[in-house]
């Protein structure tokens, strides 16, 4: 596990097209490889989890996570998230995390990192999301 560069974009590529929005809000997987917001692990060169900062902010970096649909359960995106957690309180920021009340697993997942609720919030959606509103919590680390 490390801190991705630059020459990672390929690797982030491969995660497929599932794995997309992970570094969307960077301009792409050239963004974020070499941004310094990101942590992935890996085995024998393929990126099988990555945990970015999703939204940077001025006071707190929000933030994400993916693995391989084959190598979940394995703890290797936990071992991301810490990791980049501590980056972020480097910084002088404070990590979040932002999930549908219904995501179990990203809850969990949030919970295991350090992340304790903070409020939840309604998040209203239009165009081809919309179907109502969704409620999520909002943790911080």
């Amino acid at each position: 596990m490390r801190r991705l560069v630059d020459t990672d974009a390929r690797a982030l590529a491969l995660l497929g097209s599932d794995a997309a929005w992970i570094h969307a809000s960077w301009g792409g997987a050239t963004g974020i490889s070499g941004s310094g917001h990101a942590w992935g692990a890996f085995l024998k060169g393929r990126l099988l989890a990555v945990a970015c900062t999703y939204f940077l902010g001025s006071r707190y970096e929000d933030l994400a996570v993916v693995t391989a649909p084959d190598h979940r359960r394995e703890q290797l995106a936990l071992s991301c998230v810490v990791a980049l957690c501590a980056d972020v309180e480097a910084r002088g920021r404070k990590a979040s995390w932002t999930c549908s009340r219904h995501n179990r697993a990203s809850r969990l997942l949030a919970w295991n990192a350090g992340f304790r609720l903070e409020r939840e919030y309604v998040h209203y959606a239009t165009g081809s999301m919309s179907t109502g509103s969704l409620t999520g919590p909002r943790l911080v680390a």
